[in-house]
């Protein structure tokens, strides 16, 4: 369904308009049918109306689709690469990029059937494409608390419009052993907006401030450090240091040594 009108008043968006790259990109892989859904800077775009500058196009696929999607594209004339074989895949058309995401950076959420089940319908310059749920992008965008980039703003501004449509069991079961970080963005939401506190179904809050206050009497995995899992770079000193575990390196977390590696040795790449 097309996001609707019934939540919170939505501002117009006022800026980033689709191009023909975004076209380009979506009409190759609809010509290889491959299934996609647009997240990323377009998606908060259109949900909560805050517009900003990116030359990334972010496209979530499943796993088991991203070499027939990097195929797809560089049939169209785009340069594309495996960036980092358990999270990510980019295609370049000029100086603009196409990110193909299949997981988060941190080697969770992974793009699986729900996320389709759960898409939004909507158009772009003529084409049928599929939005990228609010849960999943809420779920998707939660973990990111780099010192350079925080997403808890987004998260903030889609609750405030759609707070009303979530379903939120189907989001706190995405969260799992995780929960504590979506309390973490609830809590910051009602501290952004003391007015908009009701939006948060109280029977939501109850539930994982029992959960807070039931797990204060009981000390969790000895020597483990989450933070991994929200900053690939401010725990480092953990796990390389203190002798703290990696919880990148849990069975539920899709990455390995190597790649824990290559996603560190990143950093110094990036501008």
């Amino acid at each position: 369904m097309t996001p609707s009108a019934t939540a919170a008043a939505r501002p117009t968006p006022r800026g980033g308009s689709p191009s023909q790259f975004h076209r380009k990109s979506v009409v190759a892989l609809h010509a290889a049918d491959i299934p996609f859904l647009i997240g990323g800077a377009y998606v908060v775009e259109v949900y909560a109306g805050v517009s900003r500058s990116t030359k990334d196009f972010d496209l979530y696929v499943r796993p088991k689709h991203v070499k027939a999607a990097l195929r797809a594209l560089a049939r169209a004339g785009y340069e594309t690469e495996l960036t980092f074989p358990y999270w990510l895949a980019k295609a370049k058309y000029g100086e603009d990029i196409v990110d193909l995401i299949f997981r988060a950076g941190n080697g969770l959420c992974e793009v699986d059937d729900s996320w389709f089940e759960r898409a939004r319908d909507d158009e772009l310059l003529g084409v049928p494409v599929k939005l990228c749920a609010p849960e999943e992008m809420i779920w998707m965008k939660a973990y990111i608390m780099e010192r350079e980039r925080f997403d808890g703003a987004d998260i903030a501004h889609i609750l405030r419009c759609f707070a009303a449509e979530i379903d939120w069991p189907h989001m706190v079961s995405r969260f799992g052993p995780d929960w504590r970080v979506l309390l973490s963005h609830l809590i910051l939401f009602g501290y952004v907006y003391p007015g908009e506190r009701a939006r948060i179904p109280v029977a939501i809050m109850a539930d994982l401030i029992t959960r807070l206050r039931s797990e204060a009497r009981t000390a969790g995995p000895e020597r483990l450090c989450s933070g991994t899992l929200l900053s690939r770079q401010q725990y480092l000193v953990d796990v390389q240091e203190w002798g703290f575990r990696d919880a990148r390196l849990e069975q539920r977390v899709q990455m390995n040594e190597k790649d824990i590696a290559d996603w560190t040795d990143a950093i110094e790449k990036e501008p």
